[in-house]
């Protein structure tokens, strides 16, 4: 129920279905009323046309008695028990007894019609239902007749025929009927399984382009579409086009900001470095805060930017290879094994290729100032995630104090250099693109870093 209810599929799919049925389902009752009503009409004017042949073969001799003068022209009536009868009672008069049957047709042989005595007025016809010979149902009309002659008992003609005459051309009509209007339904259903596939393939076309987009395989959604989806594909696009204008506004500004800092920065550093002194050492160090201050709101707002910017995509595998040849040569001095267990070549970042080396960057650098000989890094992909993970076989962390490290400018030790902003600077970005940094205890013994990031 909760997918018909989210799906528009399957709603279109069940609404004209129960439609189609009930269309079907009507028009099969409707002709087979319609049959039903022609069958038994013809079936009534068979009666009457025979019972208009009995009124006029009968005649009544010089005693009295009625007698058929010719013999009827179904060859039904001439067989016992075909489906097809006549009778002729005398109705009771005034010292003259009734009698049923007093002439019968050949097909009764034996048997006589009992018929209801509802005292039909002289030449009206009245219709029954009784039973017949041979355990046959029978529909019958009877009409009364009064000879001329004066003191002549009434005379009652029945004419009946067995009710199978009309309830077999009705079943042979509707076993045809029945396969015809299914096989219709069949045929109209899977018209519409094709109709909906069809109508509805701009959509799912739809999805997956969207898809693409949003795994940063592409920027815009191409292609045309029907005109009843193309407005929404065009709109769409235009406000991608606006949000990247937005962010590249926004990039630009921040440059600017951080162009027009550094600059006055690097004056003051300049000219501290002119005038050895306390005031000079103090200088320096504030100017170099300032610009580790400066590069990481930068880094962050550019994150922020690309993060809702949809299309963006990088392989992992160049920027991995990149950063461990950077770290071998920064620390070649110390011998260090720095080396990736696994990073599959089709791996993707959905985000900036600067934003994913700023974070491994930090990460590998941390680790390489705590390693003693082995740093190691592996890529995997997690589902929909890229889950990083840094482990170098240091001295580690206390559990106590992982919340502590990831806070800004906090380091684990003093005697090392560093802003103590590297793993901070990890956590904000990781947090921009939806994901998250977590840190623990290493196998080796030191500190593990897992990074997880969405995969594109």
């Amino acid at each position: 129920m909760n997918h018909l209810r989210t799906s528009l599929r399957q709603r279109l799919l069940l609404g004209t279905l129960l439609w189609i049925l009930l269309s079907l389902g009507l028009a099969g009752w409707g002709l087979n009323r319609l049959f039903h009503d022609h069958v038994t009409r013809q079936f009534h004017a068979e009666l009457r046309m025979h019972l208009n042949q009995l009124a006029a073969h009968l005649n009544v001799d010089t005693d009295g008695q009625p007698v058929i003068r010719a013999t009827l022209s179904d060859p039904r009536l001439t067989r016992p028990y075909a489906g097809l009868y006549w009778q002729v009672d005398r109705l009771p008069a005034p010292g003259i007894p009734g009698r049923p049957g007093l002439l019968r047709s050949r097909s009764l042989w034996d048997f006589v019609l009992s018929v209801p005595d509802d005292h039909p007025a002289q030449g009206e016809i009245h219709d029954h239902r009784l039973p017949g010979p041979d355990g046959q149902m029978l529909r019958m009309i009877e009409l009364v007749l009064r000879p001329e002659a004066a003191g002549s008992p009434a005379l009652r003609l029945i004419v009946a025929a067995n009710e199978s005459l009309i309830e077999e051309p009705l079943a042979e009509f509707t076993r045809p009927l029945l396969i015809a209007l299914s096989v219709l339904a069949l045929t109209l259903s899977g018209a519409l399984i094709v109709q909906l596939r069809f109508g509805l393939h701009p959509l799912l076309r739809l999805r997956n382009e969207l898809t693409k987009l949003r795994e940063g395989r592409q920027a815009t959604v191409p292609g045309d579409f029907p005109s009843e989806i193309q407005p929404l594909v065009d709109e769409l696009n235009e406000v991608l086009g606006r949000n990247l204008a937005f962010v590249e506004r926004a990039r630009a500004q921040a440059g600017n900001l951080a162009h027009a800092i550094k600059t006055p920065l690097s004056v003051m550093a300049n000219a501290a470095a002119a005038e050895p002194g306390p005031l000079a050492a103090l200088i320096n160090s504030q100017v170099g805060i300032a610009r580790q201050q400066v590069d990481h709101h930068l880094a962050r707002a550019r994150a922020a930017a690309a993060a809702q910017l949809p299309g963006q995509r990088c392989l992992l595998a160049p920027a991995v290879d990149g950063l461990l040849r950077l770290m071998r040569r920064l620390y070649e001095t110390r011998s260090l094994n720095i080396a990736m267990l696994a990073c599959d070549a089709h791996l993707a970042f959905r985000g900036e290729a600067q934003d994913v080396q700023e974070m491994l960057g930090n990460l590998l650098d941390n680790a390489c100032k705590w390693a003693r000989t082995t740093v190691t890094i592996d890529c995997q992909l997690d589902g929909h995630e890229l889950r990083i993970t840094v482990c170098d076989d240091g001295p580690g962390i206390p559990e106590s104090d992982i919340a502590r490290l990831l806070q800004r400018g906090t380091r684990a030790d003093e005697a090392i250099p560093g802003s103590g902003l590297g793993l901070a600077i990890v956590d904000d970005l990781a947090r921009l693109y939806g994901g998250s940094l977590s840190l623990g205890k290493a196998v080796s013994g030191g500190l593990q870093a897992a990074l997880r990031l969405p995969a594109g």
